[in-house]
């Protein structure tokens, strides 16, 4: 099976400007993420893909592979797509720059999975810890049918109940497997799909042009960095390993 590993990195973020080159403890988010791809895959299969010189020449000063895309795309996935028309793969992990405390397992289980089901795209889930994270607005819900099929994604809390009491629930966890034809129809768009638009989750929009995604269970161990605040709980995390 033939992939690279590709993480996005958009410079200007407009909840979070210059997000990928902030600092942690030393070292850029961006960097943090990269080296956590380099425990599951080797260096030549990983690629950082930005609209950002910037960016350009931070991963320039630490060796690390990176593409230079248009500043139009509408999503990290359809910075992926570009990706994909310069080097040509049968898969594209996608992994997010904003999470530089993921496990590298997860990589090799989205790596597993693709191998076992050819031609699906794959994203991970796992179960939601909290409340706080069940009701927050930067969680993206995920609920799925009983073959992992996702049903729908929702930063509004699903599944729900009369209630409106917290039982249980899971979230999205940000590694991707796209073949190649489902990022080619992806990036097809010109703008986002209604629903994806609604909810920010651009993986809705492989649902509104139907296709299947395919859910599975990753760690809980990532922590997306969405707004400087979420900064404080990476920091905890890196402590806490010593790192």
């Amino acid at each position: 099976m033939d992939f690279i590993v590709v993480i996005p990195a958009r410079y200007a973020s407009s909840r979070f400007p210059g997000k990928p080159l902030v600092d942690i403890a030393g070292k850029s988010m961006l960097l943090r993420t990269y080296e956590q791809c380099l425990k599951a895959v080797s260096k030549e299969l990983v690629y950082v893909a930005t609209e950002s010189q910037l960016i350009v020449d931070h991963c320039n000063q630490h060796g690390m592979n990176v593409l230079l895309t248009s500043d139009t795309c509408l999503t990290g996935t359809d910075r992926i797509a570009e990706v994909a028309q310069i080097i040509k793969a049968d898969y594209y992990i996608n992994v997010q720059g904003d999470e530089p405390v993921f496990d590298p397992d997860d990589i090799l289980k989205v790596i597993d999975e693709i191998n076992k089901n050819k031609g699906d795209i794959i994203n991970g889930y796992c179960e939601i810890d909290t409340e706080d994270q069940y009701r927050s607005a930067s969680v993206p819900k995920v609920v799925f049918r009983p073959d992992g099929r996702l049903l729908y994604m929702s930063r509004s809390t699903i599944p729900g109940n009369k209630s409106g009491v917290f039982v249980k629930g899971w979230r999205q966890v940000c590694i991707y497997g796209f073949p190649a034809a489902a990022l080619n129809m992806f990036a097809s768009a010109t703008s986002k799909t209604p629903l994806e638009q609604e909810e920010d989750i651009e993986i809705i929009r492989f649902l509104e042009l139907g296709f299947e995604v395919r859910m599975i269970e990753l760690s809980r161990h990532s922590i997306a960095v969405d707004n400087p605040e979420d900064m404080m709980k990476v920091l905890k995390r890196l402590e806490e390993e010593n790192v």
